[in-house]
């Protein structure tokens, strides 16, 4: 199985049984994700958001 992505942008992309989910940044441009592994696999991505004052 193969799936195409578009290089040229800043993304996080997961992979979880062959399916890619592609995580969205933080609308201000400010933040952080933080991804969540549970037996050995990806359970849940966890993002936080900043605003830059």
């Amino acid at each position: 199985m193969k799936a195409e992505i578009d290089c040229s942008e800043d993304s996080l992309y997961v992979v979880k049984n062959g399916k890619v989910t592609k995580v969205n940044k933080p609308q201000s441009g400010y933040g952080q994700q933080n991804i969540v592994w549970l037996g050995g696999k990806v359970d849940r991505v966890e993002s936080t958001e900043s605003q830059k004052i």
